[in-house]
């Protein structure tokens, strides 16, 4: 093996560490979190705003749609993130995606 494919190897394996420590980084969704399967309304939204939902649980992460304030929606699970707030998978029609959990309450029978 001369320098040059030296090179490359290491350059190679360098690309699949950082590749799959950035597909590692980007995966939140594996993390630990608790089942919730409720009802919830969206709550602490300005009447003219809307809470974005978005692919992964994090403020940085795509915008997958967005959720009118008191909007109905169906809480799959929720996820505990170390110095912030719990983001919940939730589900509304035909958007799917992450919120931030202050901004759900728990629906009761009289907010039906």
């Amino acid at each position: 093996m001369n320098k040059n494919h030296e090179k490359l190897l290491v350059a190679t394996l360098c690309g699949l560490i950082i590749t799959g420590a950035a597909a590692f980084a980007v995966q939140p969704t594996m993390a630990a979190g608790y089942g919730v399967d409720h009802l919830a309304r969206v709550t602490g939204v300005a009447h003219w705003d809307q809470l974005n939902v978005r692919k992964w649980p994090a403020a940085y992460s795509r915008k997958v749609g967005a959720l009118a304030p008191y909007a109905h929606v169906w809480i799959e699970r929720c996820i505990e993130v170390e110095n912030s707030t719990d983001w919940c998978l939730v589900e509304r029609n035909n958007t799917r995606g992450w919120v931030n959990g202050r901004y759900l309450r728990l629906a009761d029978d009289h907010d039906l």
